[in-house]
């Protein structure tokens, strides 16, 4: 019984615990979601706040890029207001000019129909003469029947020999007041024409110009360009031709010599050895070659500039070539491609004044001088040797009259040859434009290098120091060092015989024997 008791007070304990333990963890459940309700309804209150915090920042963002996308369009605007207003003023301008251009015009054909009322009078008085004439001749007939005595016909042979003369010294004398006026009427029309095409080009005045200036940073590189004893300045002169110059002018070589070309060649190299920093002879002649082959470059460029810009169109690519080289060549002083571009807008406005081909004429005014190109000598001048070329490269027939007939000797058969003659005569005529001293300064030393290529063995030939010095470069393969001083005597004793120079001449034959190989 004792023991079942305790069993049974044990259940009810039990029982007890139990429920007392559920009451207890309901209790807690409770508290825990209440605990979690405060803590998520605290959660969602921070979330609003930073909602609406995230919600006012962007708004301020999206005011501050709207504010700045229309600043940017207003710019936008504004810059094309400008340019309107630019194009609407130059529209102004093309108005005027075409308005002016109309008065031009109806001044013009004013003076025309003025001229045509004049000849329309004289005309009807001539009409008059003829009519009083025929009247006279009636009433002489009559005269010369009644008083004597002759017949009709014989009366009528004399008075017809009789007006005859008269007539023809009456229409002599017209004819003759007639030639003069229209000789008078013909030149003031030309005069004026010439006046107006001179005046609507402008161009510069030549320029006697035989060195440049080559700037450097500091006076260390001159000791850079000179090399060790003198090798590297050497070598740039053997290779370029042109007198290098390094004296205590601050930062600055001068470089001297009568051809463009080579002065150009010798600048750029120089501008390239001196920026890349290596500077030795074989260096030199490497950079000299790629400067050679880059002038050759910009000659085509020059030339296809030419053509575009003076609107020439289906221009032969050798002849464009031609074109450019005329950059580097001067006739006179003045240089060749600025007188070439002056003579073609000088014949354009001239063939407009009179009704011609602009184009045509244009395009004979920039080729008219091609024959002065060609380094080597011609035994034909230069106007039929350009006439050649052109021929030979498909060149319209009146083209290549107007070149070859610039100079008279060939006949003119078209009216772009006159054309082109009185713009080459203007340009070349005007006060400044060429300069005969340097031209034959320039044909001088011309003629000392080609007395020097005269000779056997050699392989290159620079005149230098204004003339006084004719430097010789010998293949060491055909003239040995023997030879090559007797060959200096052979060219000084040439020149002495042959040419006409101021002071002395020295010709120094260079000869240098050079082994190459290549380790692979």
């Amino acid at each position: 019984m004792d023991i079942l008791t305790i069993i049974i007070g044990i259940a009810i304990g039990m029982a007890g615990g139990f429920g007392i333990a559920k009451f207890l963890e309901k209790s807690n459940v409770s508290n825990l979601i209440k605990n979690a309700k405060k803590e998520a309804s605290s959660i969602l209150k921070d979330a609003n706040l930073e909602a609406e915090n995230i919600k006012k920042d962007k708004i301020l963002q999206a005011k501050e890029k709207f504010i700045e996308l229309k600043s940017e369009h207003e710019q936008v605007i504004l810059s094309r207001d400008r340019k309107v207003a630019e194009v609407e003023k130059r529209v102004r301008d093309k108005e005027s000019q075409v308005s002016n251009e109309l008065a031009k015009a109806k001044k013009v054909n004013d003076d025309f129909e003025a001229k045509t009322n004049e000849y329309q009078a004289k005309i009807e008085s001539l009409e008059k003469k003829s009519a009083e004439i025929d009247k006279m001749h009636k009433s002489q007939v009559e005269q010369l029947e009644v008083i004597s005595g002759l017949s009709a016909e014989d009366a009528k042979n004399q008075l017809v020999e009789s007006l005859k003369a008269e007539a023809k010294t009456n229409a002599m004398g017209y004819i003759q007041e007639t030639l003069e006026e229209a000789k008078l009427t013909a030149q003031q029309e030309a005069k004026k024409i010439i006046i107006n095409t001179i005046q609507r080009v402008g161009t510069e005045e030549a320029v006697e110009n035989c060195v440049s200036v080559f700037n450097i940073e500091s006076d260390d590189v001159k000791g850079r360009i000179i090399g060790r004893e003198g090798r590297n300045i050497r070598a740039i002169e053997a290779a370029t031709g042109v007198e290098i110059i390094v004296d205590d002018t601050p930062e600055a070589i001068i470089l001297s010599c009568f051809d463009p070309v080579r002065r150009e060649i010798a600048r750029l190299a120089l501008h390239k050895l001196v920026t890349d920093g290596r500077i030795h002879p074989a260096r030199i002649e490497e950079v000299v070659a790629k400067t050679t082959k880059q002038i050759d470059d910009e000659i085509i460029e020059v030339g296809k500039r030419t053509v575009i810009d003076l609107g020439i169109h289906g221009l032969h690519p050798e002849l464009i070539k031609v074109v450019g080289r005329m950059k580097y060549r001067s006739s006179y002083g003045q240089n060749l491609l600025q007188h070439s571009r002056e003579v073609s807008k000088l014949c354009g406005i001239m063939a407009a004044e009179l009704g011609l081909n602009v184009k045509l004429a244009k395009r004979a005014g920039l080729l008219h001088d091609i024959g002065k190109v060609p380094d080597t000598e011609s035994d034909l001048p230069h106007a039929l040797l350009g006439m050649q070329w052109a021929e030979k490269y498909g060149e319209k027939e009146e083209v290549c009259n107007a070149i070859g007939a610039h100079h008279d000797e060939i006949e003119m058969k078209s009216l772009l040859s006159p054309i082109v003659q009185v713009c080459d005569a203007i340009s070349g005529a005007r006060p400044g434009a060429r300069r005969q001293v340097l031209d034959s300064y320039i044909q001088r030393l011309k003629d000392l290098e080609d007395i020097a290529y005269g000779f056997n063995g050699v392989k290159s030939a620079y005149a230098i120091q204004a003339g006084r010095e004719l430097r010789v470069i010998v293949e060491s393969e055909k003239v040995s060092d023997d030879n090559a001083s007797n060959l200096s005597f052979e060219i000084s004793q040439k020149i002495q015989t042959e040419m006409t120079y101021p002071g002395q001449v020295k010709i120094t034959v260079i000869r240098e024997t050079r082994a190459v190989n290549i380790a692979k």
